[in-house]
């Protein structure tokens, strides 16, 4: 309700039902477009709500329910995210249960493509950096030192994550911590993310807004902020990130630059994130609290974006994200680089947790170590073991002639995760 109505002081965190008022009926059974008034001794809903933005997240998802056109605002109604199926409520939860008021179930063909932009535009945190920013046809960003670091990738539902193990934030987080770790990989600072979504119309509202914050509050994590992005409707939830960032002055570390000699590094444990989705495909995640770590770490990974950066100032000289798994990984750098990688089991961090995993599922730990993928450390290459960094591990070393040892001997097993794997022969 408009705050100049003559509505009786507390009607506005009354439940509206047809048999409340005229006004009430007239909200409920006749459909209204933005340029539509409803006139009760002074506004209701006035032409010029139909453009207020200011409390858009408060009131978008419950419009579709009260008969509304997605571009219809209620002034100063906190509606969001608080039930209104039916009855359309307002107000804490107490007062709903006060009022017998059902929750609603608000799904994205009920809001309608732009209302759900407009939505979604709302949770996001503003850009004061930005020059034009979230809402034009593209974002115009300041570019630090001229060079653009980018990178993109897709998630797609039932093969990067299911919607029956992961909340939403979650997979929003996962989806932005990927694309952030590979500017990381590369020396680079996080800036800004770019974010496409294909997901089908019964989807709820509420789960959409909270995939947006889940990206948003990893960005916030890596300093990095979201610039814009699209929405499509598929059969399956998809989502394709773009995550871009600036080298602060410095070159960039590329796969390409290990040397004979050089020690292998990473920023963080390894296997977890495999060790999680086994623990979570055997309903096991909650075996133990290590055992819910490990399925924590595979729903919602938590790179160290400063480690890339950090590297890069100590002198690395080859680095790589880690997400299809280790020997897969520092078998790029060892291809682009042109020497051997033997990794060394025994200083691979973090692995009691894997052991006890492994134990309760019959599984090798080891293999999750070295060939699970998601974890998003980095594997970096740096000239001697003083210039790495204390928040990185040494685990291993190189030399000359090709591909990657592991003990010092060659891995036979599978090195990680291939979508297109070579099923000839």
């Amino acid at each position: 309700m408009h705050d100049r109505t003559s509505e009786r002081s507390g009607n506005a965190r009354h439940a509206l039902d047809l048999g409340d008022n005229e006004p009430t009926k007239v909200i409920h059974v006749v459909r209204l477009g933005a340029d539509d008034d409803v006139v009760w001794s002074r506004d209701v809903i006035g032409l010029g709500d139909a453009a207020d933005l200011s409390d858009s997240e408060s009131y978008l998802s419950c419009l579709p329910d009260l008969g509304l056109d997605e571009n219809v605002r209620l002034h100063h109604v906190a509606l969001h995210g608080r039930g209104c199926h039916g009855n359309a409520t307002v107000g804490t939860a107490s007062e709903k249960q006060r009022v017998g008021a059902p929750e609603a179930v608000i799904t994205v063909a009920d809001l309608g493509e732009f209302g759900l932009i407009a939505a979604i535009q709302a949770v996001l945190p503003p850009d004061p950096s930005a020059i034009v920013g979230v809402g034009d046809d593209a974002a115009v960003l300041a570019v630090p030192d001229g060079r653009v670091v980018a990178s993109t990738d897709l998630l797609v539902e039932g093969r990067h994550f299911r919607r029956d193990w992961s909340a939403p934030k979650e997979i929003g987080a996962k989806a932005a911590a990927q694309n952030l770790a590979d500017i990381a990989a590369m020396g680079a600072v996080p800036t800004a993310l770019l974010f496409g979504l294909a997901i089908p119309g019964e989807i709820e509202v509420a789960w959409v807004l909270d995939v947006a914050r889940g990206m948003a509050d990893e960005c916030s994590r890596a300093g990095a902020t979201i610039a814009g992005g699209d929405i499509s409707s598929a059969d399956a939830v998809m989502l394709a990130i773009t995550a871009l960032g600036h080298l602060a002055g410095r070159q960039p570390v590329t796969r390409g630059g290990a040397r004979v000699g050089d020690v292998l590094a990473i920023s963080g444990p390894v296997g977890r994130s495999a060790a999680g989705l086994a623990l979570l495909r055997a309903s096991a995640a909650d075996t133990s609290p290590g055992a819910a770590g490990l399925a924590a770490a595979h729903r919602r990974p938590q790179p160290d974006y400063h480690a890339g950066p950090q590297a890069a100032a100590a002198g690395a000289t080859a680095m790589i994200d880690i997400s299809d798994g280790l020997v897969a990984d520092v078998g790029h750098l060892a291809a682009a680089s042109g020497v051997a990688l033997n990794v060394v089991t025994d200083s691979l961090p973090g692995v009691a947790d894997l052991s006890a995993a492994a134990a309760v599922l019959g599984a090798d730990w080891l293999g999750w170590a070295l060939a699970g993928g998601e974890d998003h450390a980095l594997a970096a290459t740096f000239p001697a073991a003083a210039a790495v960094p204390v928040t990185w591990t040494v685990i291993g070393d190189a030399s000359s002639g090709s591909g990657v040892l592991v003990n010092g001997h060659r891995w036979n097993a599978v090195a990680g995760w291939d979508h297109f794997p070579n099923r000839r022969g």
